[in-house]
């Protein structure tokens, strides 16, 4: 059934961390409705819509890390490319600082 995507133990922790997100989410709001409010994004948001907006960055710094892995690798005369775990931390910082701030 998922044998279209090269699973790896980064993509799995990844997808099982917004999994969780979701599934918390969701209780939350059944718990404590939210209600709308401006943070430094230009835009006033709710939970979910900082939950979206944050999940779109940290896939995007994903996608980002790992398409200059290689890159990163020549510029620092790296032995290997950069760990993908760093690229996980820094958007799972990211998404933490959407959800607080945004």
């Amino acid at each position: 059934m998922f044998a279209w995507m090269a699973w790896t133990t980064p993509v799995a922790v990844f997808f099982v961390c917004v999994a969780l997100m979701l599934a918390g989410m969701t209780v939350w709001e059944i718990k404590s409705p939210t209600v709308e409010r401006r943070g430094w994004l230009p835009i006033s948001t709710t939970r979910g819509d900082r939950l979206f907006i944050g999940l779109l960055s940290a896939a995007y710094v994903n996608l980002i890390w790992v398409g200059l892995g290689e890159q990163m690798q020549q510029w620092f005369a790296l032995q290997d490319p950069p760990s993908v775990w760093i690229g996980f931390v820094v958007s799972m910082a990211l998404l933490g600082l959407v959800m607080r701030k945004g």
